[in-house]
């Protein structure tokens, strides 16, 4: 098969879908490459990295996406983007439709095949391809919250740990999933007093239990009663709420702002799939935050592009099995045989497969089984 690794192109975007590493392991399984010039620049590899691996180096996106029977990707396709959608083509990336509908017809009217990293799914509910920038996220949101916290970058003024005798931050974490996990760990490890909040009381006796020894964590059920409390006293919320493949829950309404500290700190991560904060708005790396009554909103919406060495790696980590059983095997096989693959399938020659996708935007669902097994 050929596989493109285009040049990302979203705004401060500097991660790559792969590595060279990845591409040897490719080329080693006799497929033939085509990374886009400079495309891992932002990640530190160099075209001549990609060359000794066995990749072939494009000169344009253009000629990248054209020649590929299967591109990988880090984000979605932005508008300039779409040309290069071709019904005999397979995309392979972070999708995140549900938030994103014109992107969606784009797709469909396109009849290419969407693969979509963040809604492959095992049989246990996990979600290996989105976890490793989940990671990176979580472990992030709590370093920005941290810088904008300052009184120079727009907060409260407050230091994260505090120091003997002044309280530390309060920061309230909505979701105990990946983000939410690793958001707390970074907090804690700070110094910062964190009430995380979910739904589900497995999992919060579980956070209660590994992170209690650090003694400031404090774990309550989600419901809109403690979230409007809890956000009160915050200095700083997190947002790491994930419901896979639909639109994130508005968990923090318009009207709850005005009870919550001004210069007070919104992160949410969740901004991917539309954003659990109503105010919640995408933003990017070059124009990262904005102000509504007083509170700083930080939405930007590719969090790891800013870490992308470490991201490149771990997301490579995770894909790299994945596109080489579609390439080794071809897409209907690869889907056959692998059932958490097959839940990554969301669109398929302008059909809707991934029921949250069709339900978002009221559209016809075609059972993904059926397209596959005919």
């Amino acid at each position: 098969m050929i596989i493109g690794i285009p040049k990302e192109i979203k705004d401060n975007e500097y991660r790559v879908a792969l590595p060279p590493n990845g591409v040897r392991e490719l080329v080693r399984h006799g497929h033939q490459v085509i990374v886009e010039a400079d495309a891992g620049g932002g990640s530190a590899f160099s075209d001549d990295e990609y060359v000794r691996a066995g990749a072939t180096v494009a000169h344009t996106a253009e000629e990248t996406w054209m020649r590929a029977q299967m591109v990988v990707k880090v984000k979605e396709p932005l508008p300039n983007e779409y040309p290069y959608l071709r019904g005999d083509l397979l995309l392979f990336t972070y999708l995140h439709l549900a938030a994103d509908e014109k992107l969606t017809h784009a797709l469909l009217e396109s009849g290419v095949t969407g693969l979509a990293y963040e809604t492959v799914e095992t049989t246990n509910g996990h979600l290996p391809l989105l976890q490793p920038m989940s990671e990176v996220a979580g472990r992030m949101a709590t370093q920005i919250a941290a810088h904008y916290l300052e009184k120079q970058a727009g907060g409260r003024g407050i230091l994260m740990g505090g120091i003997p005798g002044v309280k530390p931050a309060h920061v309230v974490i909505l979701g105990g999933g990946t983000v939410g996990t690793h958001a707390a760990i970074i907090a804690l490890g700070m110094g910062a007093r964190v009430t995380l909040l979910d739904i589900n009381m497995e999992r919060l006796r579980y956070l209660d239990e590994i992170l209690s020894g650090k003694g400031r964590l404090t774990t309550l059920a989600s419901n809109e009663t403690n979230i409007a409390d809890a956000i009160t006293t915050a200095d700083a919320v997190i947002g790491g709420v994930l419901v896979t493949g639909r639109r994130a829950p508005r968990l923090i309404t318009r009207a709850m702002l005005p009870t919550m500290l001004r210069g007070s700190v919104i992160v949410d991560v969740a901004v991917d799939q539309g954003g659990c904060v109503e105010t919640t708005r995408p933003t990017t790396h070059s124009d990262p935050i904005y102000f509504v009554d007083g509170v700083l909103h930080y939405g930007v919406a590719n969090m790891p592009g800013a870490v992308p060495r470490t991201s490149s790696f771990g997301l490579s980590n995770a894909t790299l099995g994945y596109i080489l059983r579609i390439a080794d095997a071809g897409l209907n096989d690869a889907l056959r045989g692998d059932a958490a693959l097959l839940k990554g399938l969301n669109i398929y020659k302008n059909s809707v497969t991934h029921p949250a996708v069709a339900e978002t935007f009221n559209l016809p669902l075609v059972q993904a089984e059926r397209i596959v097994w005919s």
